[in-house]
């Protein structure tokens, strides 16, 4: 009911009466022209589960295949959950919105999306996959983002020495949804399914935090031309982070944050979030951090 707005405008400015209102699709409440109530709102945002609302005994493979949403998180027939998700919210209910009108291209562009979770995107590649125009393909992770599925994350661009990626990526706001359009199946430890999934997760702690505790301003990536990145760029390039979802990290998986100090000198700390067993530093001065320590650090606001 976005008519409700003038109505709020009206009674705030006449008493000075205070609302919390609740909604998920910004998209439609600008296609109606709705009253953003301009100066008078406050915009919080409340995500999916982070780790520090589950319990303590909660493994992170479970996480990883469950997904951060409350329902899917706490139930034990998850997987059944998200498929009915997938099929009644993310294909129907946005169609019925009218914010989609071909349903069967969405549907399609929705389980390729899946598969390009966290890459940079290529529009004209993902429209010659949909048999789509790359227009519409942009319009439709709009969509996503409009109806808060999912985030861009955009390179970081200051100053570059050399040639960087342009293209931003997309990750969709709960890896458990992920799983089930890219039909990954279980996720174990080890496999490329359980890096990618570990790489969203970190994501989705970082903006937690971010959204409740307000401390930076926003995430981006850095990629070079010639592929090496650092997936994860934090308050402009105080905290560079890298994400590896494995037990031991070696040398190639140090390529990306050797490389952004090269490029970015004024880089405060440089993070690798895994799975090792213990926490260590390199000669170069790069952090090694099991996932337990690294959260650890920033729900105590001591990364950065």
């Amino acid at each position: 009911m976005p008519a409700i707005l003038d109505e709020v405008h009206y009674l705030h400015e006449l008493t000075g009466m205070q609302f919390a209102l609740c909604g998920s699709s910004a998209r439609k409440i600008r296609r109606g022209h709705a009253n953003m109530l301009g100066g008078r709102a406050i915009r919080y945002e409340l995500l999916g589960f982070p780790l520090s609302e589950r319990p303590s005994d909660f493994l992170l493979i479970d996480l990883l295949n469950r997904g951060f949403l409350p329902r899917f998180a706490l139930s034990s027939s998850a997987s059944r959950l998200q498929r009915s998700y997938v099929a009644n919210y993310l294909k129907e209910e946005i169609a019925a919105e009218g914010l989609v009108r071909n349903l069967p291209s969405f549907s399609e562009f929705l389980n390729i999306a899946a598969l390009c979770d966290g890459e940079p995107l290529n529009f004209t590649n993902i429209a010659r996959d949909v048999g789509l125009s790359a227009d519409s393909i942009k319009n439709y992770f709009d969509i996503l983002g409009d109806t808060m599925l999912g985030r861009f994350v955009s390179s970081y661009r200051r100053r570059p020495k050399r040639r960087i990626s342009k293209a931003s990526k997309f990750y969709f706001a709960d890896v458990g949804v992920v799983n089930t359009l890219a039909k990954r199946g279980l996720i174990q430890v080890g496999t490329p399914a359980f890096g990618r999934a570990f790489e969203s997760w970190v994501l989705h702690e970082l903006s937690c935090y971010n959204a409740y505790r307000e401390r930076f301003a926003d995430i981006h990536y850095w990629r070079l031309s010639s592929g090496i990145e650092v997936d994860f760029v934090v308050n402009h390039i105080d905290l560079a982070i890298e994400v590896k979802g494995a037990n031991k990290i070696n040398s190639n998986h140090l390529k990306g944050l050797q490389n952004i100090i090269l490029d970015h000198p004024e880089t405060k700390r440089r993070i690798i979030v895994c799975t090792e067993p213990k926490a260590r530093v390199t000669d170069d001065g790069i952090e090694i951090l099991p996932h337990h320590d690294f959260l650890s650090l920033l729900w105590k606001g001591n990364l950065f």
